[in-house]
């Protein structure tokens, strides 16, 4: 768990054998409702680029929804992903010729994006919503992860501390 996806950086990623970044879109990688992105995300996404580590997008949107989002941002995508399914994991893994232990997912909801990694066989990385807002097919997620998270917290399975690395 950390708090942004912004605070993974390529050399961590390296040390735990990442050779690729899956990433959810909204709320992950840029807010929902403001798909223009921000400097701290281009400035990451350079970083990334530099240490020649990819980001795919896999995103439970349509194609058309995901192009549009990232018209101002160069990066290769997988819609439709059926999150908590596998399908656009393996299509990504599959894309890339990657082994399982080299990608993880990061997201910001348990019951897509850190299920689906589970699913998968690969690593996920929760990371905090970047709005407290959400898209109305959200708020029904969001309120039974609410539930979810009360439950593992309780039973001392989950943690309330979110880090700035992976080590934290």
């Amino acid at each position: 768990m950390v708090e942004s996806i912004y605070d993974l950086s390529p050399t961590e990623l390296k040390e735990k054998g990442i050779k690729v970044v899956l990433t959810d879109l909204d709320n992950t990688l840029i807010a929902w409702d403001n798909p223009s992105g921000t400097p701290q995300l281009r400035a990451w996404l350079q970083k990334m680029k530099e240490a020649k580590i990819p980001v795919v997008v896999v995103s439970n949107n349509k194609h058309e929804r995901i192009k549009r989002a990232l018209k101002d941002l160069p990066l290769p995508f997988v819609s439709r992903a059926l999150k908590p399914l596998t399908r656009g994991i393996n299509e990504a893994l599959k894309r890339y010729d990657l082994e399982k232990s080299e990608a993880v997912l990061v997201g910001d909801q348990l019951m897509t994006d850190v299920m689906a990694a589970n699913n998968a066989g690969i690593r996920s990385i929760l990371v905090k919503p970047l709005v407290d807002s959400d898209a109305w097919n959200t708020k029904i997620n969001r309120f039974f992860e609410k539930q979810i998270k009360q439950y593992l917290i309780k039973n001392n399975r989950f943690s309330t501390k979110w880090g700035h690395t992976l080590d934290d």
